[in-house]
């Protein structure tokens, strides 16, 4: 099958300008996206469409080929993924007579992807012919049925009106919502063709629980953190009780309990080829050796490290109780 990739870069962002060939992590931000599409096993082509030749020449040297300039009218802030789309596999089939199966459209403002949703994705529109689209969905942090519009006499009616005072309901009770996160969407070309739609009439949803879309400043550095720790390489000290272990009474370690949210982390961090190490004041006013204790309480939480110090050594970070980078260590990688 041909399964072409569609990586749509113009060049006139507002929001932070030329926010496509940024620099995030040591490379333009479009490349990203180029490399996401080189590790799938089935993406058999991959095209950049801008209106640039600078954002061209950028794309190219990454592995993207650039068979056209996108024209201006599709290059604008209204204009539609539909229009951008139609005009890539319209310009392919004229003028090389080549017909997309599957496009797989990934924006180049999503720096962090998993290939493996890429596929997944993939695999789910080729094994059922009844599917015109697949699009990458996340849990609604607000839900449409506590929404409401409002009139220009100040008066209010609720935006979902097919359940009765569903905005008087708890939430539990309400069905669950989610939105497009933009991450990949998936789409059969001749959807695109013949009924000049992005999406079709059955669209499946893949849910995805992170995505770190770029459209903002604070996105743009929490992606680059994110991006920086998983590359490996870094240097991690986190401290054993009030982070790998829950804090126990009167210091009493043999009764410690593992925090398994903390290390599951730490063994992500671990396998991106991160150096580990843990350290503890385990003993330092009473005396008390708590070595082979905590050997076997690490054992047995099945926490990975390089090494463990009864002092505390140098590092690119240190994550104790009292840290702030352990919200952050949540936010990016729980």
């Amino acid at each position: 099958m041909n399964i072409l990739a569609v990586i749509p870069a113009r060049s006139g962002s507002k929001s932070i300008p030329d926010k496509n060939i940024r620099e995030i992590n040591g490379k333009p931000m479009l490349c990203y996206s180029i490399e996401h599409a080189k590790k799938s096993k089935y993406i058999n082509r991959i095209i950049l469409s801008t209106d640039s030749v600078k954002y061209a020449k950028i794309g190219e040297s990454y592995g993207a080929e650039v068979p056209f300039i996108r024209p201006e009218q599709y290059a604008t802030d209204t204009a539609l993924d539909i229009d951008v789309f139609y005009h890539c596999l319209d310009f392919l089939k004229k003028k090389e007579g080549y017909h997309a199966d599957i496009v797989v459209h990934l924006r180049p403002t999503y720096p962090i992807r998993d290939t493996k949703d890429i596929d997944a994705m993939i695999e789910i529109i080729m094994n059922d012919a009844k599917i015109d689209s697949v699009r990458s969905i996340s849990p609604a942090k607000e839900i449409p049925y506590k929404m409401w519009l409002q009139e220009k006499d100040g008066f209010i009616s609720p935006v979902i009106k097919d359940i009765k005072e569903c905005y008087n309901m708890p939430r539990q009770e309400l069905p669950k919502v989610y939105y497009q996160n933009a991450c990949i969407d998936v789409i059969r070309g001749d959807v695109i063709l013949e009924q000049r739609s992005m999406s079709g009439s059955n669209i499946f949803g893949y849910i995805m629980h992170k995505n770190f879309d770029i459209d903002t400043e604070e996105e743009f550095l929490k992606a680059e953190k994110y991006l920086k720790i998983s590359s490996g390489g870094k240097r991690f000290v986190f401290d054993i009780d009030g982070v790998i272990a829950k804090i126990t009474k009167d210091n009493n370690y043999s009764l410690a309990e593992p925090n398994e949210p903390m290390i599951n982390i730490i063994n992500r961090l671990y396998s991106m080829g991160n150096e580990i190490i843990l350290f503890t004041a385990r003993g330092y006013v009473t005396g008390i050796d708590w070595s082979e204790i905590t050997q076997k309480q690490l054992k047995s939480w099945g926490v990975k490290y390089h090494e463990l110090h009864f002092g505390k050594p140098n590092a690119d970070y240190y994550i104790d109780d009292r840290s702030l980078l352990i919200d952050d260590l949540f936010e990016l990688f729980s």
